[in-house]
């Protein structure tokens, strides 16, 4: 994927500038990829890349915020917390090279919308069936925990995606309560009537918008603290996918 734009470098005070100024999911990756808005998560991203994982030693990692991944049409969005420090942040694709990607692709090529079971690097001819991932939060934060400025200041790269992609996704997934808050957050933004629905694994709710149907649905984070102590199981992670993916026939 090449982009050759004049936007600005993204700074901490221009993230909702730059983002709103791009016309494509192609211009919002690459400058997604470009962001240095968040001085402790820029820190925390690049000292995981020098320091390494002793597995991972010979590897360069990728270092940068990472942006979404999947169709450029997407029927489906599924959005997760942040990337994985020695997952995303080394292989620089979202949900690739760690525990929570084996899970979310294997799931997601168990139901047919993924064509390869596993997802470990951004050249293993990985693709998806009318469905994109991405995440709340864009860098790798320490223990999995953005603080709430962070949050906020890496929100319009989320506002943007889902503007773009508004005109296709029909339902909307969301991988824990941290994205299914954000998704909450920025379909009313958007107008969507959506009724407020506690999260939990299952949870959903269904509603109609300017004349089409639509679906969210929640799932418990594939984390290994969730998969380890069978809070999440695969049937459980396939059940939910597979309901957004009949939903809106990307499966039958």
């Amino acid at each position: 994927m090449e982009w050759h734009g004049t936007l600005p470098r993204v700074k901490r005070t221009n993230v909702g500038a730059v983002s709103a100024a791009c016309l494509n999911l192609a211009q919002l990756d690459l400058q997604i990829h470009d962001c240095n808005a968040c001085p402790r998560l820029v820190s925390w991203r690049e000292e995981v890349a020098l320091v390494k994982r002793k597995s991972y030693e010979s590897q360069i990692y990728w270092g940068k915020a990472i942006s979404g991944f999947g169709s450029e049409k997407p029927i489906i969005l599924i959005v997760g917390l942040a990337p994985g420090a020695h997952g995303a942040n080394r292989t620089g694709r979202i949900f690739t090279g760690d525990s929570s990607g084996d899970w979310l692709f294997g799931s997601l090529h168990r139901i047919g919308i993924a064509r390869i079971p596993t997802s470990t690097s951004r050249d293993d001819d990985q693709k998806l069936k009318g469905t994109r991932i991405t995440t709340a939060v864009h860098c790798a934060p320490p223990d999995n925990a953005p603080a709430v400025d962070e949050r906020d200041r890496c929100q319009p790269w989320l506002t943007r995606e889902f503007e773009l992609t508004a005109p296709t996704v029909r339902a909307y997934v969301g991988l824990g309560a941290f994205a299914w808050n954000a998704i909450y957050k920025e379909l009313k933004a958007l107008g969507h009537p959506i009724p407020r629905v506690k999260f939990a694994h299952g949870a959903n709710a269904e509603y109609t918008f300017d004349g089409h149907d639509y679906l969210v649905v929640a799932s418990y984070h594939p984390s290994q603290q969730n998969t380890f102590t069978g809070k999440l199981t695969r049937e459980m992670l396939d059940s939910v996918l597979a309901k957004a993916g009949r939903f809106t026939s990307v499966i039958r």
